[in-house]
């Protein structure tokens, strides 16, 4: 649905040397695929999104959406992509109404389908009874909703979204949220921005990791924890942990313990944990209980690219 072949984007600089914000990316995004983009400020990842919309053009290398050349078919381009950006700009002097039929109007959706587009929209994100009031007076978090359904009133088949759960409180940001699964389930292909690790991981199939303008890493978070954080890691729960210890010796590698537990590391914990218990029942030992330590995305994402870098405005 989305595949880009080194796409490239520099920017002149007054007085030195172009500044290259992408730098040769090439992947693909399959139909109904969530894929989250995370980087550091300033990766590459709002540039890279931009191409993709068809905002503005690559310095190099192509890009498609739905088989559409995001450069030479930008106008169609447009029509099939939702895009909410990280901070959205809205009509203040107009109602929710009127601005979606505006902008469904823009996309040539008709007339009937914008009105009940915008009202399940409107009703969706809790907007509703604040139909006919002025987006001018609506908060940080109604501004991002609204945003949000703007993006959506076309129904576009590819959705592009900026940060999109910044500004709203927990239950809003869990209906955003449950709202992407669905339409990922439909068929939406969705590319999330985000600095949300936790988000990042609920939500999507794959993850891409940009820095300095390049993918450094992508697949599946269980890919990625096995190539960035090595073999899964263990822990088991004992009465004496000290006692227990020399019984492990020769089948796995023990990292750490304490008193009542050890953790250890295990290429093949299928084969290794039924041994390493039948080792430990035979002994006689009194084990409580044997479960892999979770390892999230912020792990693997703070060993790939460590500390937020300074640098320049993605």
């Amino acid at each position: 649905m989305i595949r880009l072949e080194h796409l490239t984007k520099r920017f002149p600089r007054p007085a030195a040397q172009e500044f290259t914000a992408v730098d040769g990316l090439t992947f693909e995004v399959t139909r109904g695929e969530v894929l989250a983009l995370l980087g550091p400020n300033g990766a590459g990842k709002t540039t890279t999104v931009r191409m993709l919309a068809a905002i503005f053009g690559p310095s190099e290398g192509r890009a498609w959406i739905d088989d559409l050349d995001v450069v030479t078919e930008a106008q169609q381009v447009r029509h099939q992509v939702g895009l909410l950006t990280e901070f959205p700009s809205l009509y203040d002097r107009m109602a929710p109404l009127p601005y979606l039929d505006y902008f469904g109007e823009l996309q040539g959706v008709s007339r009937h389908d914008r009105r009940t587009r915008a009202e399940a929209l409107l009703r969706r994100f809790d907007l509703w009874s604040l139909r006919d009031r002025q987006l001018g007076t609506f908060s940080k978090g109604m501004r991002q909703k609204m945003a949000l359904c703007r993006a959506l009133i076309h129904q576009p088949a590819v959705l592009f979204l900026d940060e999109p759960t910044s500004a709203l409180d927990p239950g809003a940001a869990k209906g955003v949220r449950d709202y992407i699964r669905e339409l990922s389930q439909q068929g939406c292909t969705v590319v999330v921005c985000t600095h949300n690790l936790a988000e990042a991981e609920s939500l999507a199939q794959r993850i891409a990791i940009i820095q300095h303008g390049r993918i450094v890493a992508m697949g599946s978070l269980a890919e990625l924890r096995r190539r960035l954080l090595g073999a899964p890691v263990y822990e088991l729960r004992v009465a004496e942990a000290e006692a227990v210890r020399a019984h492990l010796d020769g089948l796995v590698h023990v990292s750490a313990w304490g008193t009542d537990w050890i953790r250890y590391k295990v290429d093949d914990p299928v084969q290794t944990n039924p041994a390493l218990l039948r080792r430990l029942v035979s002994a006689g030992a009194a084990v409580i209980s044997l479960g892999e330590v979770s390892r999230s995305l912020e792990d693997v994402y703070l060993e790939l690219v460590g500390a937020e870098e300074p640098g320049h405005a993605s």
